[in-house]
């Protein structure tokens, strides 16, 4: 989108973090059933601990982006997720990522949230 470039027509970096914030939402959905409805009911969300992330090659307006997501590793209670992000008609990655995340149990009375142990069945079927 013509919003997510500079002046220069290349996309900004934020616009990709964005766009990675898409995937990771799909990736809890499909992959580890954390709908928002539920995150929202049960105040336990996956809160993202750090980013590290590599700008390969620039994308530019007009090329259809295609991020690829996967979940790379569970520990005791934090994960990672990790990202590509390719243009179409391009084979070269242009940007890879990887962010650690930990479930937090908030508290509808402001009090800060606490990381939460991962469940046993999520190491069973993704654990390092």
């Amino acid at each position: 989108m013509f919003f997510d470039t500079d002046i220069g027509g290349v996309v900004h970096n934020l616009a990709y973090l964005r766009m990675i914030e898409t995937c990771r939402t799909k990736l809890a959905t499909e992959k580890l059933g954390m709908d928002l409805k539920t995150m929202a009911n049960t105040g336990l969300f996956p809160v993202v601990v750090r980013t590290e992330i590599d700008y390969r090659a620039p994308a530019t307006l007009g090329h259809k982006l295609i991020i690829k997501g996967k979940l790379e590793t569970v520990e005791k209670v934090k994960f990672w997720c990790a990202f590509e992000i390719y243009a179409e008609g391009i084979e070269k990655c242009l940007i890879t990522c990887r962010q650690s995340l930990a479930m937090v149990q908030m508290h509808p009375d402001g009090k800060p949230g606490k990381p939460q142990r991962l469940p046993k069945e999520w190491r069973e079927l993704w654990g390092s």
